[in-house]
């Protein structure tokens, strides 16, 4: 890889704070914030991030278009002194088709579902497939734009985790077996995900 990735899932959203599932576009790109707590979250990761001298003002941001994630690499960027963010629907949110607005306990229906099948789409939702293909095409664009660089890549549990599999070369099923990201956290990724 030319460049050093870290994913940062959201800070707590107004959406976590109701547990809802909330993944659809018209939604999530115009409401359902972060709260204070959220906001906080962020500015501590991110601030431990610079002091720890892991990220600073040449890193290059990469958000979801969806406002909580929009807020939180707007709070990065604010933290570490960078002033631009470059934003990607490529790393929305997965959609969780006729789930949206249930409760988020029903996450886990999903997830079982996807140990068995990456490529299902029960209840409408998104495929595991899907939401790999489309955040490594975004990889690959970066990887294709930028050389040496620390990318802050700023979306969603499933939609990182999801890639995540492609960087430690685990079966994209097997996605929740991850260590679960929180929310405002920073985690690097290590290997290549090129020749997946």
């Amino acid at each position: 890889m030319r460049n050093a990735y870290f994913l940062v899932r959201h800070g707590k959203s107004l959406a976590n704070e109701q547990e809802l599932i909330l993944s659809a576009p018209e939604s999530g790109t115009t409401g359902f914030g972060l709260t204070e707590e959220g906001k906080a979250q962020v500015r501590a990761s991110a601030g431990t991030a610079k002091e720890e001298g892991v990220l600073d003002a040449a890193t290059v941001i990469v958000s979801s278009d969806f406002t909580r994630a929009r807020e939180t690499a707007e709070i990065i960027a604010d933290t570490l002194g960078v002033l631009r963010i470059d934003h990607s629907p490529k790393l929305r949110e997965r959609y969780f088709g006729t789930l949206e607005r249930s409760h988020n306990s029903n996450y886990q229906k999903v997830w079982d579902k996807d140990q068995h099948d990456a490529g299902h789409t029960e209840e409408g939702v998104e495929s595991v497939q899907s939401v790999l293909a489309r955040t490594k095409e975004l990889i690959n664009e970066l990887e294709g734009t930028y050389e040496g660089k620390n990318i802050v890549l700023v979306s969603h549990g499933d939609a990182l985790q999801i890639l995540q599999t492609a960087f430690e070369g685990v079966d994209p099923s097997e996605h929740h077996a991850l260590a679960h990201l929180n929310t405002a956290e920073i985690r690097k990724v290590e290997g290549s995900i090129i020749s997946n």
